[in-house]
Parts: C-alpha cells; sequence; structure tokens
C-alpha cells in the first residue's frame, strides 16, 4: 500500500509528510509535488520543498503539466479564455495540478493506496469533498493533521525554516492566486508589479474579472492611495474583515480630527 503525500509546498503539507514518515517509515511513502513556474512560484518555497524531502530521506516525485516551467496561471487561463468554467474550480487549478494528479494516480496507483493531505483540523468542509471524491476513486483520504496524535507543530523544531512567503501571505500559494480576493491583490499591487501588470492585460484579453465584480484596473486607484497616502502594509496574514476595518481608520477625517468648538 502507498502512502502518497499532497506535497503542495506548504507548511502543512510538509508537517504531514514528516508524521507519516514518523508514523509508518519511508517504505512506500511517495512525495507528490506539482511543479509551477518560478515566476509565481517563490524560490523560497522551492528551497523548503527540497530541505523537507532531505530530511525525509525521500525524492519528491512531479506530476507536471506539460510546459509548466513557461506556463503561469494567467498564461493558463488566457489559454482557455476564461480563468474558471461556470461552477468549476479555476482553470490554473485544473490544468497545473488536477488533471496531472489525476493521470499520476491512474497510471502509478492501486485502489487502496492512501492519499494523504496536510489539510488543519478545522478544514472540515475540504476533509469531506476529498474523502468522497477519493473514495469514489477508489483510494482512502487520510489527514494526519487533523486525525492522528501530533509529535511536530512546526518545521522549525527540525532546523528547517517555513518559506518566507508566510511573512506576508498565508499560504504558499502563487503569487497573484486567480482565487483570492482583494486583499490579496493589494499585496500583489505592491509586490508584484508585474504579476499586476499581467492580470491586468489577462482581464483584457478574457473579458471578465479575476475578483468577483471588479475589475483590477478599477481598483488601481484605491490601491494606490492606501499604497502611498495611507501607507497601509501589504499583508495577507491579517483577517479581511480586520485589515478592511484598518483601511477605514487610516482614511483622514478633517471633521473629527478638528477639536470641539467648546475648546476655544
Amino acid at each position: 500500500m502507498k502512502k502518497i503525500i499532497c506535497f503542495s509546498g506548504g507548511h502543512s503539507s510538509a508537517l504531514a509528510a514528516i508524521e507519516t514518515v514518523r508514523k509508518y517509515g519511508r517504505d512506500n511513502v511517495i512525495l507528490l509535488n506539482h511543479d509551477i513556474s518560478s515566476h509565481v512560484e517563490h524560490e523560497d518555497i522551492k528551497r523548503f520543498k527540497r530541505e523537507i524531502a532531505d530530511y525525509l530521506g525521500l525524492p519528491i516525485t512531479y506530476a507536471n503539466m506539460p510546459g509548466w516551467e513557461t506556463t503561469p496561471p494567467l498564461a493558463v487561463a488566457v489559454a482557455n479564455k476564461a480563468f474558471k468554467a461556470y461552477n468549476r474550480p479555476a482553470f490554473c487549478t485544473s490544468r497545473l495540478k488536477t488533471e496531472p494528479f489525476y493521470k499520476w494516480l491512474e497510471k502509478n496507483a492501486e485502489r487502496g493506496d492512501w492519499v494523504i493531505y496536510g489539510f488543519d483540523p478545522e478544514e472540515t468542509s475540504r476533509m469531506m469533498r476529498r474523502s468522497d471524491v477519493m473514495n469514489a476513486m477508489g483510494y482512502k483520504a487520510v489527514f494526519p493533521l487533523a486525525d492522528w496524535e501530533r509529535t511536530i507543530q512546526a518545521t522549525e523544531e527540525v532546523g528547517i525554516a517555513r518559506p518566507i512567503t508566510y511573512a506576508t501571505y498565508k499560504h504558499a500559494n502563487c503569487t497573484g492566486c486567480l482565487k483570492a480576493g482583494k486583499q490579496h491583490w493589494y499585496c500583489v499591487y505592491c509586490l508584484r508589479p508585474d504579476i499586476w501588470v499581467e492580470a491586468k492585460a489577462a482581464e483584457e484579453t478574457i473579458g471578465y474579472s479575476i475578483i468577483k465584480g471588479v475589475y483590477l484596473k478599477d481598483l488601481e486607484p484605491k490601491f494606490q492611495e492606501m499604497r502611498d497616502t495611507l501607507r497601509i502594509v501589504p499583508t495577507d496574514k491579517t483577517k479581511s474583515a480586520r485589515f478592511w476595518a484598518d483601511v477605514r481608520k487610516a482614511i483622514p477625517d478633517d471633521d473629527t480630527n478638528m477639536p470641539c468648538d467648546c475648546s476655544f
């Protein structure tokens, strides 16, 4: 029975890999990754994947879309003339990850093999969905971080620093995630203006917006004010409600900033 770890390059998937090897050893454990263009996947994420694999004494097995090196998510979307199909995952996810994953399973896995995910205990909906999908395909979805007694809480415990992207983002996803909202794209506007320009061009080419209901070009004046005037720090780690509340607080208000008349 193979234990196939969905090794995304994120911190949680690394912890799931460590827990699996500690519990069952290295035999028949596979670190399965979908490599993403370095244009959007930070080199420090790639460093993190290599160091985790070296620590575990396992190679990284890749299930990649042909041409992945030069085809970042925006290029996938433009090639498909859409960011996503109705009520379906984004094309970047399906083309770069899901389809190569299913093809790899069909060729290399057997019924009863485990597919291991690094979902955290509170991600119950994701776990239920993946369990249903994997069960239907004849595999077993396994969630070490939610269901097993934990032996490690952070990769720093074994001397491996998590990717530096976690200083800004709450994940190790692509920069310019096509499933993200305004807060993430404010970070892109400030920190990766090249991807911002590419995303605006993709919206114009496709004729649809990445963020539902608003085009990036229409957000640009607000984002420029937030960056240049309000000095809002680009971060995706603050909860959305708190982040936007802080933005509102930073907006100058002449009436409230003036002393009241009774002080004269």
